[in-house]
């Protein structure tokens, strides 16, 4: 039985959910929250943190800001999982491009199951000053990449040149949209040609 390219993205998409799921599990309940295990020397390390914001650790406005960043994140996976399931149909769509926005959509499905369920599970993920548990829940943090301190004339004290703890959903939107933009521009520049000439 054949497979349909609809069906061989789901797949992956929900793979790549899952490794995310796996991964933020085995920290929440293995490590302390701050807690730094050394994988490669300082330069490659575990360490549990708890986002309440956006990627990369970056924060958005308090509560009001955590909501509208939850609605922002169902938006975009919908469109997402819409404009990938019209694209998969079409038969001259690279695979490159549905598999980049493929990835960017299960990272974002990665972070909404944190956002959302997180503090149903766990209570001490929910953020502080919430009014109730779902769509409050903290997004699990752990990878962090110390490359090396630098301090420049006009710095107090030396910075980390990589300071961002992030997790895998973060590397899947992360690589999927780098992706896109180095390999996949020509497509989507293509694209946007055929509609100017409509």
């Amino acid at each position: 039985m054949k497979i349909s390219k609809g069906t061989k993205l789901f797949i992956l998409g929900a793979l790549l959910v899952v490794i995310d799921q796996i991964i933020k599990v085995l920290v929440k309940t293995n490590m302390d929250l701050g807690e730094t295990i050394d994988v490669i020397g300082d330069w490659f390390k575990l360490h549990f943190v708890l986002n309440k914001g956006m990627a990369f650790g970056m924060a958005f406005g308090g509560l009001v800001g955590k909501v509208l960043l939850s609605v922002f994140r169902i938006a975009l996976f919908g469109g997402l999982f819409w404009w990938i399931s019209k694209l998969a149909k079409k038969p001259d769509t690279p695979v490159g491009v549905l598999v980049g926005l493929t990835m960017i959509t299960a990272g974002a499905m990665g972070n909404i199951i944190d956002c959302f369920f997180y503090g149903l599970i766990w209570p001490e993920t929910i953020t502080p000053g919430a009014p109730f548990a779902f769509m409050f829940g903290q997004v699990v943090d752990m990878f962090y990449f110390p490359l090396f301190d630098y301090k420049l004339p006009w710095m107090d004290y030396p910075r980390t040149f990589f300071g961002a703890v992030f997790n895998f959903a973060d590397s899947c939107v992360t690589c999927g949209a780098f992706y896109l933009l180095l390999f996949q521009y020509k497509y989507f520049a293509k694209e946007e040609e055929k509609k100017k000439n409509m």
